[in-house]
């Protein structure tokens, strides 16, 4: 693809791609500090995500520990901040702090040349000292493909794509994955008329999302303070006495424990709000992996044949920054996250921002805490922007 080169480049000092919780937290610190910038969202809206969200969803993680730099939550939002009131609070922090993304830019290439980044989107070029990527772990559905998935007469839709429940009351349906998506999805389902089934590939950590009347993100955030060996063991006890043995039910424990998992992989423990209750109850029938579609259903590994009105994918996301960032060698670990905040090197005047899967506590407290480191970088960067007959052409 060709560079962001042409004479009608528009040149920003420093450019933050995405304005979702990220782009949102390292736009407010910036504009606090007094340091100029310009936002590119590829949607129509801030926080686009959270607007497409399923209806019932809340915030696992609580207020206190979940707000952006700046504003704390309104004192009359709940514990855990259900999905509109989250979009309204993004939508108030925008204008505390004059952020106006540029809509409908969404960013297709990206590289470095001669110490400057040179940005493609679907509209226009951009030729930036500093780029701030805050696009999310959360960009692309995965959407796995199993044989027969063409003959079969029935739905199939991503979590994505799912609002609530009332399209499928009366129906039979089956959820794909027991994430947090596919967990909470499957319980709307079967509180409101449907028969809900699940279909596991694997053993699954899950922690119930209070304890005691404590939340467990404080407990998890507690633990990560002690050595690993011994937070791992108290965790594991922790899930024994408020989850079980699951195993009755077709759900197994990983040998893992729900915080080295979270280390290791980036992978979040399911966080229980009722989902593990229902199965318990036999409303919600787990299944393991599905090995072919019929024209009606599914055919498990186990050999069992279901028949089934939709199927509805709770098979995660992925972050997928090679699809524009053009060169990628030494930038990303082996679950194609960034292995840092701050680029160095060859990736200088790069930064990430909403990536840290890996660090107990919540995603958007990560934000929080590096779109800091990220804004005061840049604050002493003391990078001038070069004379125009140093640009690259």
């Amino acid at each position: 693809m060709a560079d962001a080169q042409t004479p009608s480049a528009t040149l920003v000092q420093n450019l933050i791609i995405g304005a979702g919780p990220a782009g949102l937290a390292v736009a407010g610190r910036l504009r606090q500090l007094g340091i100029p910038f310009e936002i590119l969202e590829k949607s129509d809206h801030i926080a686009d995500a959270w607007h497409g969200h399923y209806d019932r969803l809340c915030l696992h993680t609580i207020k206190d520990l979940s707000h952006l730099p700046g504003l704390p939550f309104p004192e009359n939002y709940p514990q855990y901040v259900p999905r509109q009131l989250l979009v309204d609070y993004y939508e108030s922090y925008a204008q505390k702090y004059q952020i106006h993304p540029m809509t409908g830019q969404e960013v297709v290439h990206l590289r470095r040349k001669q110490g400057i980044w040179l940005v493609r989107t679907t509209k226009q070029d951009f030729r930036a000292a500093n780029v701030v990527i805050a696009t999310g772990t959360n960009r692309v559905p995965v959407a796995p493909q199993w044989p027969g998935q063409a003959d079969f007469k029935g739905q199939i839709l991503h979590s994505s794509a799912y609002k609530n429940a009332t399209p499928y009351a009366g129906k039979k349906i089956l959820v794909v994955g027991m994430g947090n998506s596919g967990a909470e999805i499957a319980l709307d389902l079967s509180e409101n008329n449907a028969e809900v089934h699940l279909s596991l590939r694997g053993p699954v950590n899950i922690v119930p999302r209070d304890f005691l009347g404590n939340p467990t993100q404080k407990t998890g955030l507690m633990l990560a303070k002690l050595p690993n060996w011994l937070g791992d063991q108290i965790g594991v006890l922790l899930r024994r006495m408020t989850i079980g043995d699951l195993s009755r039910y077709g759900i197994h424990a990983p040998a893992m424990p729900p915080s080295k998992q979270l280390r290791l992989s980036g992978k979040t423990p399911v966080i229980d709000i009722g989902t593990v209750a229902k199965i318990k109850s036999g409303v919600i029938k787990v299944h393991p992996a599905i090995q072919h579609f019929t024209a009606e259903g599914v055919v498990f590994t186990n050999g069992v044949q279901h028949p089934f009105d939709a199927v509805i994918l709770g098979t995660g996301y992925c972050a997928r920054l090679q699809d524009f960032i053009e060169y990628t060698k030494g930038l990303l670990d082996a679950n194609d996250l960034p292995r840092c905040v701050i680029g160095e090197g060859e990736f200088q005047g790069l930064y990430f921002v909403g990536f840290d899967n890996y660090t107990a506590g919540g995603i958007l407290g990560v934000i929080n805490r590096d779109s800091e480191v990220v804004a005061n970088a840049i604050a002493t960067s003391g990078a001038d922007w070069p004379a125009d007959e140093e640009l690259p052409e």
